[in-house]
């Protein structure tokens, strides 16, 4: 059953098994502050500088003691020492804190931290919006800038199990283009084209992918019917695949900054999900962030 909105997801994580996420660097005034507002449905591993992250969390008005602050060991990289927490037990996912992602990312992708599936990494988008009755998801605007045909299909897999993981049965996926046609000179849309083949063939998992379809087609049921394009889940769509990074970046801020939306982020192909957001991310949308790795967690 699809999730309407982020009320829900909170109602159905605080329905499992409370996770535990391990924050690396964690002297982040709104990932802590995201961290403090999700007690209720996470448990955290504060990981970094003991006396920095105590200098956030009394600044706003925490107990310190209350707390699991792990220090980083000298020489070792902090993504490696939250790492090391989950093959310990101690954590189930991770999330960045007072970091950049591509140094969390050399991290979690170093030999030592022992993370990789051999999968692609890829970013999902959350996003909750007026006028669409289902959380929906953009995908990748965040990791892979010009994914070919191979990287386009482990996307749509990571996305997918993303949202298996969370409990739907079928994920409908739109491949956008610019055109509904395929045009030989325009790669996104034979990709597309494949997509949908390969999806119809079972070999991209539980999911149905459409495409090439415009973003209009996509949403609008009655615009399809206007161009003669039969689209059996118009208006009814789970995952935007983005041709390219650019696609996926401004689709999904236009969702929150243009149309009033509230948003969510992870990376997934690790073993455990990542939350990553931008350091510009409200407290909310963290939040939430972590709401969908505690949801998806094994």
């Amino acid at each position: 059953m699809a999730l309407r909105n982020f009320d829900e997801l909170i109602s159905k994580v605080k329905g499992g098994s409370k996770k535990t996420v391990a924050l690396i660097q964690a002297n982040d005034e709104h990932a802590l502050q995201a961290v403090i507002e999700a007690q209720d449905i996470v448990n955290s591993v504060l990981v970094g500088d003991p006396e920095k992250i105590t200098g956030v969390l009394v600044s706003l008005g925490q107990n310190p003691d209350n707390f699991d602050i792990v220090a980083v060991p000298e020489g070792m990289h902090p993504s490696v020492c939250a790492a090391n927490l989950i093959h310990e037990g101690r954590a189930d996912f991770l999330m960045k804190g007072k970091i950049m992602t591509g140094d969390l990312l050399k991290g979690v992708l170093s030999h030592e931290a022992d993370l990789r599936t051999g999968k692609l990494m890829s970013h999902i988008i959350i996003a909750e919006f007026p006028g669409y009755h289902k959380l929906l998801c953009v995908t990748d605007g965040g990791m892979c800038t010009y994914p070919d045909l191979e990287k386009k299909v482990q996307i749509v897999e990571n996305a997918v199990d993303f949202f298996e993981g969370l409990g739907y049965d079928k994920v409908n996926v739109a491949a956008l283009c610019a055109v509904e046609t395929i045009n030989p000179k325009m790669q996104e849309t034979v990709d597309a084209a494949e997509l949908k083949s390969m999806s119809l063939a079972g070999k991209l998992g539980n999911c149905y992918v459409e495409g090439p379809i415009s973003y209009d087609l996509a949403m609008v049921p009655e615009i399809g019917e206007v161009k003669g394009f039969d689209c059996p889940c118009a208006g009814d769509f789970d995952i935007m695949l983005a041709p390219e990074i650019v696609v996926g970046n401004v689709l999904g801020k236009c969702l929150v900054y243009t149309c009033g939306g509230r948003m969510a982020g992870l990376v997934l192909g690790c073993k455990v999900p990542i939350v990553v957001t931008s350091r510009g991310s409200s407290a909310e949308e963290k939040y939430y962030s972590l709401a969908l790795g505690a949801g998806v967690c094994k």
